[in-house]
């Protein structure tokens, strides 16, 4: 597996988790279009920012073998980030409906 790879299984999982959590909490979801934007962009943030400590792609393949575990804590990290970002997006959502419906 490249790198690359690597990358688009984590944001494919980001997307998958973010759905998954859309279609059993009703009230965290966006519809699949909304859901998927921010499985997106919740698995990105996370896994950027986890990459800084030593869990990025560059870590998981090295000489052209793959580390188990920082693969599967990536996928965990996308898993986590893709959740966070559809429960923060709806929290953010119902604050400003609020704001402006004052």
């Amino acid at each position: 597996m490249t790198t690359t790879l690597i990358s688009l299984i984590s944001i494919l999982i980001g997307i998958i988790s973010a759905n998954i959590l859309g279609l059993i909490y009703k009230k965290y979801s966006f519809n699949f279009t909304g859901n998927t934007i921010a499985g997106v962009f919740g698995s990105i943030f996370l896994i950027k920012s986890f990459g800084r400590l030593g869990f990025g792609v560059n870590h998981i393949i090295t000489e052209n073998q793959i580390n188990t575990i920082p693969f599967i804590i990536n996928i965990i990290v996308s898993i986590i980030g893709g959740i966070i970002a559809l429960i923060m997006l709806k929290k953010l959502h119902a604050r400003l409906n609020k704001n402006t419906a004052s």
